[in-house]
């Protein structure tokens, strides 16, 4: 532990070094763009990889970058950033060589983590036959990642936060990335809702004020 509070002194003793104002400045007040929603694995720090300072990004992290209508905890991150920073963008970005998704794929009991997975399974089930066509084991395990990461996106322009936003006529645009381990490199899988005609007739709240 003494490691890491002399890694964190070396830390700001380089940032004060490259600008001396930079905490000071960052104390007064938090002006992130972009909400960032990904998954908790150590590897995907969303300000590293983005090579962006503190205070630029806002971030909720959770196993295999799940967005459930009932997690309270997502839900209070996404109004935060929506409605007190109102961000620009939403981002939901999973990454290849998940294990959240690579443990739902595997179908072995692993305890209360099965109820979370559930989500996962979920996906697969609505996407069984194109995954089936999939024989190679890695790329239907990517492709499965890709279409988490795609259904997540559509449960936040679902949620009435963003729905709400909308109706304001707030500017927000929710898109679906995929990070890969191996090279370092995001993928914009090009998909990106931007408002409610495109989220589901069924899904679309009618006015403002929905909680």
């Amino acid at each position: 532990m003494e490691d890491l509070f002399a890694r964190n002194r070396a830390w700001a003793d380089r940032m004060r070094a490259r600008d001396p104002e930079f905490f000071r400045r960052l104390a007064r007040q938090q002006a992130p763009r972009l909400l960032w929603i990904g998954c908790a694995d150590s590897r995907v720090a969303a300000n590293q990889l983005l090579d962006l300072d503190p205070g630029t990004v806002f971030v909720h992290r959770n196993i295999a970058n799940l967005v459930v209508h009932t997690d309270i905890n997502m839900l209070s991150v996404l109004q935060f950033a929506v409605e007190v920073l109102a961000v620009a963008q939403v981002v939901v970005c999973g990454h290849y060589g998940c294990g959240g998704v690579r443990a739902a794929m595997a179908g072995r009991q692993l305890g209360l983590i099965d109820n979370w997975l559930r989500h996962i399974k979920d996906v697969y089930d609505q996407h069984a036959e194109e995954l089936a066509g999939i024989a190679d084991p890695g790329a239907r395990e990517d492709r499965l990642v890709e279409l988490n990461v795609l259904h997540q996106t559509l449960h936040v322009a679902r949620s009435t936060v963003v729905q709400n936003a909308w109706a304001r006529g707030q500017k927000l645009e929710v898109r679906g990335w995929v990070y890969a381990i191996e090279d370092g490199l995001l993928r914009d899988l090009g998909y990106r809702v931007r408002g409610p005609e495109e989220i589901g007739a069924i899904y679309r709240m009618v006015g403002e004020g929905v909680t």
